[in-house]
């Protein structure tokens, strides 16, 4: 559905994109991340037909975006992350100006604003002016004016920027309900939003993809070692020495004392070697109590420091 192929784009004599290559499949949720300058913003931008790349390639739905934009306009809803609302406009009249300029059949106009307001769940204030409505709901409109002339591709820049937990939520959900019927391309540093929400992963930096993959594939390719979390009654200091003695122990961090008191620590051991049944032995033998034991992924967040801060 989508692909882009060695994309590279020159602002005067800074390098942009330096030779950008990932695909994604019909019905997919692709996370696209990368730190602040990454790339992220210029490679939408030119799938979404806003300028030409310097050299490469990339198409949507078949379409090359250089040389049959038009045709790719037609296809894809982009919600940019500061949506240009018009804010003295009620929400419906205001679909329908965006479905109008879209292309969108005057007859079938009335249709096509009342499916997406019943999608993104904005009926209820479709009489509103948008200016009046929280961030929330013109974060909906936003995403409403993306599908409005029914998209084959969606491309989404922080979608729930500034949004409260309960919003983040109801997008996240939203977004996720899309999935199947249109291609979405989620570009978001709120990196939890990623794992809950996307098939794939593509992280750029500095102008070049660093990692394409599963968010879970990706945390077994960058683990270097294994962890565990345990939660251990007794003296930090004493315990930190006990559980660095074990084999294969190679580092022992101690987190922040919860409330009760009892310490937690994440223990990383070499990889491939299975210390869990060495853990217990150790804490008896010295008259602690072992109150927790259970493995400890990497998170996303601590793959995306890793790729970037390596590359």
């Amino acid at each position: 559905m989508i692909e882009v192929e060695n994309l590279t784009k020159y602002y005067g004599n800074y390098h942009a994109l330096k030779g950008v290559t990932f695909s994604v499949e019909k019905g997919e949720i692709l996370g696209f991340l990368g730190p602040n300058g990454a790339g992220k913003t210029t490679t939408m931008r030119i799938l979404t037909c806003f300028f030409p790349p310097s050299s490469g390639k990339a198409k949507v739905a078949g379409f090359d975006v250089f040389e049959e934009p038009l045709e790719v306009r037609k296809r894809i809803g982009y919600l940019p992350e500061n949506v240009p609302l018009y804010k003295d406009m009620p929400v419906e009249d205001y679909l329908a100006f965006a479905a109008g300029i879209k292309g969108v059949a005057s007859k079938k106009i009335k249709d096509a604003v009342a499916k997406v307001m019943h999608e993104c769940i904005l009926t209820d204030v479709s009489y509103k002016f948008i200016g009046e409505l929280s961030k929330g709901y013109r974060q909906r409109v936003g995403l409403a004016q993306a599908l409005v002339n029914d998209p084959e591709v969606l491309i989404l820049d922080e979608p729930t920027i500034g949004l409260d937990p309960k919003q983040i939520i109801e997008i996240r959900k939203l977004i996720r309900n899309l999935a199947g019927r249109r291609t979405i391309i989620l570009s978001t540093h709120i990196l939890p939003e990623v794992s809950m929400t996307c098939h794939r992963v593509v992280i750029i930096n500095n102008g070049r993809v660093v990692a394409v993959d599963t968010p879970q594939n990706l945390t077994s390719s960058v683990e270097g070692a294994n962890r565990f979390l345990v939660k251990i009654e007794g003296p930090t200091q004493q315990v930190i020495k006990g559980l660095e003695a074990i084999q294969g122990v190679e580092k022992v961090v101690r987190k922040e004392s919860p409330a009760n008191g009892d310490g937690e620590y994440i223990i990383e051991s070499t990889k491939g070697k299975d210390i869990k049944r060495e853990i217990a032995p150790c804490v008896v033998s010295k008259g602690w109590a072992l109150l927790e034991l259970k493995p400890q992924e990497m998170s996303l967040e601590d793959i995306f420091v890793k790729l970037v801060t390596k590359e």
